[in-house]
């Protein structure tokens, strides 16, 4: 028996219950998991169709730190999503492996504690960037201009579902 028709065997003997396990990220060839967030590590970054210097440039992002979503790998190269959804590849010298978060929707408030009846401590409108620091299973704790506060993890882009920080 093959291993491919082994693992559908276990899989259908247990019910489904492996399935779950198969949607995990899974390591592309640097080793790191795929999908993962990461920033633009420089003001001017190329995007292009395809892995190479050789592709076109789609467009050319003028805004570092801005958080990226790598979702595919090929030698130095980077499939990277933007908060819009939009993909291209980038040489992964241009990217940074700090963590930061895009303020989304509307204007986001942030506060002393990982929880809504905390004291307000900032007021940040969509588009704003901030480094993430840490990250419970709602909450996300933001710096921005040396500023810190929690921010709910669905008014910010650039973390995984599930994903936990420090």
């Amino acid at each position: 028996m093959s291993k491919t028709a082994s693992a559908l065997v276990l899989v259908l003997a247990l019910g489904g219950a492996a399935l779950p396990a198969l949607a995990q990220p899974t390591a592309g060839p640097s080793g790191l998991p795929l999908p993962r967030f990461v920033s633009m590590a420089s003001d001017e970054v190329n995007v292009r169709t395809g892995p190479g210097q050789d592709y076109p440039i789609r467009w050319t992002y003028v805004r570092r730190d801005l958080p990226v979503k790598i979702v595919e790998e090929y030698d130095v190269w980077r499939k990277i999503q933007d908060p819009d959804g939009e993909e291209g590849w980038v040489h992964s010298s241009l990217l940074s492996s700090k963590r930061t978060a895009l303020v989304v929707g509307a204007i986001e408030e942030l506060h002393r504690t990982a929880s809504r009846e905390s004291r307000v401590v900032l007021r940040a409108e969509p588009g704003v960037v901030g480094e993430l620091i840490d990250c419970t299973a709602e909450w996300c704790l933001l710096e921005i201009q040396e500023r810190r506060g929690w921010a709910p993890r669905a008014g910010i882009w650039g973390v995984l579902d599930g994903e936990m920080q420090g």
